[in-house]
């Protein structure tokens, strides 16, 4: 039976929360605009390898559509999912019979037994303002899946990000200059961006949870999921917690 927006309990979340004001702006499309589709497809082809053919797939924190799209003519049936009202307007140009998307919470429940990937890519998890949301994340994620279906799920690895720490750096998109400053406060990875555009200043904040390994492990073994694998990029290569810029998990339900 198909159980859509199941309500939970869940405690009043803030609404000035840092990726309200800066997912889906222009400034975040431009300073990440070498994520591009061509990133988004060499990734799909790999990990397309390991997840069951013409499935049906909720992609959680989907921003502007470019796994999703691509899974979608893959073959696969697919809903994305977003915060941003901005990104899922701009993916919905892409929407068809089977390609989906819909503004909601991944924190909060949207299906039940429905969908057999659920994929959460790209460092979109993590930076609730209640750490204990990361597990309501991975609980939503776990109830959306069928019996035996398989998570995604795309992070930084700590323990890499931690050795590149304090970092800055300047970069200069169509006459914009994004200062970038990173530091670790409080487990957090706290990204400062002051743009520069036409004479005026604009300063955006990221602030990503530093979860290690084994948290992970732990968060996906209370949720009930069994990891299957874990890679270190998008080639897929083996897990190196010293040198492997990503944590890529595939678990199952």
């Amino acid at each position: 039976m198909l159980i859509c927006n199941f309500a939970i309990h869940l405690r009043t979340m803030a609404t000035d929360n840092w990726y309200n004001a800066w997912f889906g702006t222009t400034y975040y499309d431009k300073l990440y605009a070498h994520r591009d589709y061509a990133e988004a497809e060499f990734f799909i082809n790999n990990i397309i390898e390991k997840l069951p053919t013409g499935a049906s797939a909720l992609d959680l924190g989907c921003g502007k559509g470019r796994h999703a799209v691509y899974l979608n003519s893959k073959g696969y049936t697919v809903t994305g999912i977003d915060l941003s009202e901005k990104n899922i307007e701009h993916c919905m140009q892409f929407a068809n019979a089977n390609l989906d998307f819909k503004v909601h919470d991944m924190r909060r429940f949207y299906c039940i037994n429905t969908f057999d990937v659920v994929l959460n890519l790209f460092t979109s998890f993590g930076y609730f303002e209640k750490l204990h949301h990361n597990e309501l994340a991975l609980q939503a994620a776990y109830a959306a899946l069928k019996q035996g279906g398989v998570m995604v799920l795309d992070y930084f690895n700590s323990t890499f990000v931690e050795n590149l720490i304090p970092d800055v750096k300047v970069v200069i998109h169509d006459n914009i200059k994004f200062e970038i400053r990173k530091k670790i406060e409080d487990r957090f990875v706290i990204k400062e961006i002051v743009v520069s555009d036409d004479g005026r200043e604009h300063t955006f904040f990221e602030r990503v949870e530093l979860i290690t390994l084994k948290e992970f492990e732990n968060l996906f073994a209370k949720a009930g999921f069994l990891i299957q694998q874990i890679y270190g990029n998008y080639k897929l290569e083996p897990f190196d917690i010293n040198n492997s810029p990503r944590c890529i998990f595939i678990a199952q339900k």
